[in-house]
C-alpha cells in the first residue's frame, strides 16, 4: 500500500498543480523511488489510494501494475484508506509506505519480511534513530525495548514503512482515522513491535526536504 493521496499543503505551491507524490527528487517522482524499492524486493500486489488531482497520478501509474483506490468525496487519512483499499489487496499482512520519505540503505521491505513474526506480531514498524533522521525536527515518535516492543515518544522516527495485519480495521467505526487507532490496540495486547533502520531516511513532505533528501542520496550526510 503507498499512502499517495493527501494534499501536500506543506509543499505550499509546489502542489499547486500536481499531488505531491509527483514531485522530483534527485531527477524522478518521489513515487517512483518508492516503486522502485517494491520492484526491488520482488514480486507484490501494488495499490496507491488517490484523492488530491488523483486523475494526474492515476495517469502516471497507468500500465504499472499500480491498483489505484480512489478516496472520495472525502478523504479517509492512512487508516480509512488502507481499509477502503482492502479489496485490492486481499486479506493476509499488508506493507505500507509513505510516498513522501526516501531511505538511503538496505531495502526497507526485506529487513521487515525478514523480521516478521505473525505469531507475536499485528504490526512490525521500521524506525530510525533520531541520529539518522535527516531533517527531523523535535523529538522521536517512538522508543523500542531489548525485545523489540515499542511505546510512544522515543529516540526513534517512523519511517512510513511497516508490516500488519489488517483483521482490526473491521472494528473501527470512524470512516476516515489514522492507522495510530490501530496501532493503540494492538499495543494494548503487546503486540505492536517495531524494527531499528540501519540506514538514513529524510522527510520529503515539505520544500527543505527536497535539498536534504537529494544530499542524503548522493551520501553527503
Amino acid at each position: 500500500m503507498l499512502f499517495a493521496a493527501g494534499f501536500g499543503t506543506r509543499m505550499g505551491p509546489m502542489t499547486a498543480d500536481r499531488p505531491k507524490p509527483l514531485i522530483e527528487v534527485a531527477g524522478r517522482p518521489l513515487i517512483d523511488h518508492a516503486l522502485a524499492i517494491a520492484d526491488d524486493f520482488g514480486p507484490l500486489r501494488r495499490v496507491a489510494n488517490a484523492h488530491y488531482r488523483a486523475d494526474q497520478l492515476a495517469a502516471h501509474l497507468d500500465g504499472r501494475h499500480v491498483a489505484i483506490s480512489r478516496e472520495a468525496p472525502d478523504i479517509l487519512d492512512t487508516g480509512g484508506g488502507l481499509r477502503a483499499a482492502l479489496p485490492l489487496l486481499g486479506t493476509g499482512p499488508v506493507f505500507t509506505m509513505n510516498t513522501d520519505a526516501l531511505v538511503r540503505g538496505p531495502n526497507p521491505l526485506r529487513l521487515l519480511a525478514d523480521a516478521w513474526d505473525p505469531d507475536r506480531m499485528d504490526a512490525l514498524l521500521l524506525c530510525v534513530p533520531l541520529g539518522r533522521a535527516v531533517g527531523r525536527k523535535g523529538g522521536g515518535d517512538f522508543t523500542i525495548d531489548g525485545g523489540g516492543k515499542i511505546s510512544r515518544s522515543g529516540d526513534h522516527v517512523f519511517t512510513g514503512f511497516q508490516i500488519l495485519k489488517t483483521d482490526g480495521l473491521a472494528d473501527i467505526p470512524e470512516r476516515a482515522f489514522s492507522l495510530n487507532l490501530l496501532w493503540n490496540g494492538m499495543a494494548a495486547k503487546a503486540r505492536l513491535f517495531g524494527l531499528p533502520y540501519p540506514g538514513h531516511w529524510c522527510d520529503v513532505g515539505h520544500p527543505a526536504g527536497i535539498a536534504l533528501a537529494q544530499d542524503m542520496l548522493r551520501a553527503d550526510v
